[in-house]
């Protein structure tokens, strides 16, 4: 069992400028490095009320009743589940409720009843995360040296459907009654894990910590959800509407530049010293997993500088199986097509959750 070692200092930058080749060179050293990064919550569009009554719904729908939330439980794309299996000796002890896109402010999914009037804010809500992504997957395109619609074009839900989902997450405490006949070794709430698709963005609750993300060395680092602001010249974490946005790459950024940005493995527990408090906290997150649209072919990507990182990496030996179009699912030797977007996604789908999409 890998050792948890002190705190990972990941990177804050700014987003607000997304046609700056200087930030996108530094995204891209983040992400290339740690696969995480932070975002300024300043540079994007979202206000402090928009994440506080995210949070707020999120929060009265995992207080209904049981019976309202099992009539909802999770498919390929939408709806809640109780246990998301991605440990699956064990299950995961937490709920969440998933949407998919929305359109013209409303689900295209049944929604509990509870939520009815918070429809339009969770469809506002997903509509922003989507234009924080569409900046970030520019400057990374700015800093991969490629046109910087490559990425943003083939994530336009104008376009066609897309795999992207909103997700709401609640851990409950370890001394909650949903969680009383829980006994591992370790508090793990969602087990060690990479992401399906482009990017995930992950809203968290100060004073609820929880994440770790593994490292080179083969160690769990916890990643703090207020980071060390002296990399943005700030002294008070205050001045941050809320805590930054955190950033993570997915498998498919990862599969797109065969491997030079990480999709790095995480996980979810209760530290030791939540589980010690003698007010220990029940743990809420809000995600959005951003994902191309369903029929995107996923080609090599057209940057000399993924050419050069293949081929430094093919040089050393280093081959990681999980990415890249070397003989792989999206190879494109001849006489094979590339990948689709949903065909990834379903594959991920059938290997977690023994399901395919719709």
């Amino acid at each position: 069992m890998a050792e948890v070692g002190p705190p990972i200092d990941l990177p804050i930058i700014n987003i607000s400028n997304p046609n700056d080749p200087v930030v996108g060179k530094a995204m891209i050293d983040a992400a290339a490095k740690y696969g995480f990064l932070y975002v300024d919550s300043r540079g994007t569009d979202f206000t402090y009320e928009d994440v506080e009554k995210a949070f707020g719904l999120s929060r009265e729908f995992f207080a209904s009743p049981f019976e309202e939330k099992s009539n909802y439980r999770i498919t390929p794309n939408v709806g809640a589940k109780l246990t998301l299996n991605l440990l699956p000796s064990t299950g995961d002890f937490k709920e969440a409720m998933n949407f998919g896109e929305f359109k013209d402010g409303k689900a295209q999914q049944p929604i509990p009843p509870s939520l009815a009037s918070g429809e339009a804010r969770i469809g506002h809500f997903a509509s922003l995360c989507n234009k924080t992504c569409v900046r970030i997957l520019k400057l990374l395109a700015l800093g991969l040296e490629i046109q910087n619609d490559w990425f943003a074009s083939c994530h336009d839900p104008t376009k066609g459907p897309t795999g992207s989902i909103l997700r709401w997450l609640y851990y409950p405490s370890v001394f909650s009654s949903a969680t009383a006949s829980y006994k591992h070794d370790v508090d793990v709430r969602a087990g060690a894990h990479s992401d399906y698709g482009s990017i995930t963005l992950l809203f968290q609750r100060p004073g609820q910590p929880g994440l770790e993300i593994l490292t080179s060395e083969g160690t769990w680092a916890p990643v703090p959800v207020q980071p060390n602001t002296s990399s943005t010249g700030d002294t008070d974490s205050a001045d941050f509407p809320f805590p930054p946005i955190l950033v993570n790459i997915g498998d498919l950024l990862s599969y797109w530049t065969d491997g030079l940005l990480k999709s790095t493995v995480h996980r979810v527990v209760f530290p030791l010293s939540e589980q010690r408090s003698p007010n220990p906290q029940d743990r809420y997150s809000i995600a959005y997993f951003c994902h191309p649209i369903d029929s995107t072919e996923l080609v090599p990507l057209p940057s000399k500088i993924v050419t050069a990182h293949r081929e430094r990496s093919e040089a050393n030996g280093i081959r990681d199986e999980r990415v890249g179009f070397g003989g792989g699912a999206g190879s494109l030797e001849p006489g094979k097509r590339a990948l689709t977007a949903s065909e990834h996604l379903e594959s991920r789908l059938a290997a977690t959750y023994g399901f395919k999409s719709v």
